[in-house]
């Protein structure tokens, strides 16, 4: 492996990221994250107001800190950093609440590094964490299944939704569209590999 392969490229989200003038990609950042923020500040007890609060401060917390983010470093993955940055972006909307002055940080935020989030005040982290992974990958492959479904005939994409997302027999599918039972399998293991393949590369480029 070459030493720029460690690095985030211009190629990958994260890499253009770090080019503030990319609205591009920062756009496509949003569409992709602002749900599973969202989602989990809500789980975490908060209103809906105050998770998009949380929303909002933490893409600025990501606007701020971003140049700084080194995958493979201190900070972890993005997933496990952008999930640091959202939590104390939680952890906010309850001191708020409470009108607790917040604690000095050592360090500053707690983006800094992977080891802060020790510091946060957030007594369901755990169960925060559990929800981010949760919602993380059904955000992965709600997806991986809409960009599959653009690539597929949409008869295939039909059969595929019956039987594997759905549920339907084999026989039960084959017999409803007027199709050969071989069809439904062979469309079934085609678009399963397909989708497979989508959230492997959504995952390396988002996570």
């Amino acid at each position: 492996m070459k030493p720029d392969d460690l690095q985030p490229t211009r190629h990958t989200l994260v890499g253009r990221l770090k080019d503030l003038e990319d609205q591009e990609s920062w756009q496509e950042f949003f569409n992709t994250y602002w749900r599973l923020i969202y989602t989990v500040a809500l789980r975490s007890g908060l209103s809906e107001a105050e998770a998009h609060d949380v929303v909002q401060e933490t893409v600025l917390t990501v606007t701020r800190k971003i140049g700084e983010f080194r995958p493979g470093s201190e900070h972890g993955s993005f997933r496990s950093w952008l999930l640091h940055a959202t939590r104390w972006r939680i952890a906010d909307q309850f001191r708020k609440r409470a009108r607790v002055p917040a604690q000095p940080l050592r360090g500053g935020d707690d983006t800094a590094r992977t080891g802060t989030a020790e510091r946060v005040p957030d007594p369901a982290g755990e169960e925060i964490e559990a929800h981010w992974e949760t919602h993380w990958r059904q955000n992965l492959m709600e997806a991986a299944i809409e960009n599959v479904r653009g690539q597929v005939d949409p008869e295939d994409w039909q059969l595929f939704d019956l039987h594997a997302m759905k549920g339907e027999t084999a026989i039960r599918v084959a017999r409803r569209l007027g199709t050969r039972l071989s069809r439904v399998y062979l469309v079934k293991y085609r678009v399963s590999r397909l989708l497979s393949k989508e959230v492997k590369r959504l995952e390396k480029r988002y996570g």
